[in-house]
């Protein structure tokens, strides 16, 4: 059971925007999140919260690269770089990034694809109906679930066929991407049904705005909300947990995935 710790060098990302945007408060941030249990630190240049408008690649390579590079001299934690353009996963590559996050599932870039096979990095795959900029605007589904599975299929058959080895995939459903409340409910509740794909999960769902529909609080108070949530998560199948706190993240995820364990062996 993995968890990921949210590393955004972005001024505008919705929970932590502009705290880490130098490079040392960045690697200082990374660092302290390795010693809280994190196993891999995902580096984002560019905000993918709703409503987030795109950044040129200059600016992304700007922020991503010295970070990247940094990190991998004082840390061997697997770092993934959030990143939907190849030219930024080319570079954070060549500096160490082993893992491309890839929230277009392989859509924005026609390059990305060929980056990610030619490096032999691991690759996420997640489902987003629309773009940042109007993904909330009025998301539609029939089956929820189902909907999602066959876009990941499609992407998953996509990125085997362009080289990658299907070994280095993981998928994400995409929560709050593209989805209302009761859709990210569906998928939380029916998780198990993404086992089918036969790769591992990752659920990304720290401090979002649903759980902030539920409690009624903003993003600074949905730590306990987001616990208990990824809790459901590991229970019903994730295999990576996404997170801001990684000290709770890394405690929620040992002792739901001690019970989902000890759960099947009875």
């Amino acid at each position: 059971m993995l968890v990921m710790g949210v590393l955004n060098l972005t001024p505008d990302s919705f929970y932590d925007g502009g705290r880490y945007i130098t490079p040392q408060a960045a690697v200082e941030r990374a660092l302290a999140m390795v010693d809280e249990g994190a196993d891999i630190i995902d580096i984002g240049g560019e905000s993918s919260r709703p409503g987030a408008r795109p950044v040129g690649v200059d600016e992304e390579l700007a922020r991503v690269v010295p970070v990247v590079e940094a990190l991998i001299e004082k840390s061997d934690v697997l770092i993934s770089v959030d990143t939907t353009k190849s030219a930024v996963a080319r570079a954070a590559i060549a500096h160490g990034a082993r893992i491309i996050n890839d929230i277009s599932a392989l859509r924005n870039d026609a390059n990305m694809a060929r980056v990610v096979a030619r490096s032999g990095a691991y690759l996420v795959l997640m489902h987003m109906q629309g773009n940042p900029e109007t993904m909330q605007q009025n998301p539609v589904y029939g089956d929820v679930v189902a909907d999602i599975k066959d876009f990941l299929q499609e992407r998953i058959d996509a990125a085997v066929s362009a080289g990658i080895d299907r070994k280095r995939l993981i998928v994400d459903p995409g929560i709050g991407f593209g989805k209302r409340l009761p859709h990210n409910l569906e998928i939380l509740r029916d998780l198990a049904r993404f086992k089918d794909l036969d790769l591992p999960i990752l659920v990304g769902l720290s401090r979002k705005s649903f759980l902030g529909e539920i409690l009624d609080l903003p993003t600074s108070e949905r730590l306990v909300g987001t616990i208990a949530a990824n809790a459901i998560a590991i229970a019903n199948g994730a295999d990576i947990i996404r997170v801001h706190d990684v000290k709770e993240g890394r405690r929620t995820a040992d002792v739901a995935f001690r019970l989902r364990s000890d759960a099947t062996q009875h």
